[in-house]
């Protein structure tokens, strides 16, 4: 049988353990006190580092969205149109049920389409 490095790598991470607690238990009540404060401060300073590092990421991504979003209104000023048009949003008003529902809106051209049931979808 051949020895890899996953067993190699297993094998030290073993020996690193027991020696740790080789010298663990070598050590005296106070020395032990010291290194569990040490320790203690240690991760308390990583928590921190990693709150403001989240802190930093939201607002870097806020900025990153509003920035995004006028350069986009900048270089393509027809877009916004195009999505607002394409999901049915318009500005101040609400949309109708009928559009909502997937049924056809009646054409603004003043002849009246009927709004009864629509026939030939998939599953009628």
């Amino acid at each position: 049988m051949s020895v890899n490095n996953k067993h190699l790598a297993t094998f030290l991470l073993g020996a690193a353990a027991a020696f740790g607690a080789y010298k663990y238990n070598k050590m005296t009540d106070e020395e032990k006190e010291e290194l569990s404060n040490k320790l203690k401060d240690k991760a308390n300073k990583l928590k921190d580092s990693a709150l403001d590092a989240e802190d930093k990421a939201m607002e870097y991504f806020n900025e990153l969205k509003t920035k995004g979003a006028d350069a986009f209104k900048d270089y393509m000023p027809k877009v916004e149109e195009f999505f607002e048009n394409l999901f049915g949003k318009d500005k101040g008003e609400a949309q109708p049920a009928a559009a909502a529902s997937g049924a056809a809106p009646a054409s603004s051209s003043g002849a009246s389409t009927p709004q009864g049931p629509v026939s030939g979808n998939v599953g009628e």
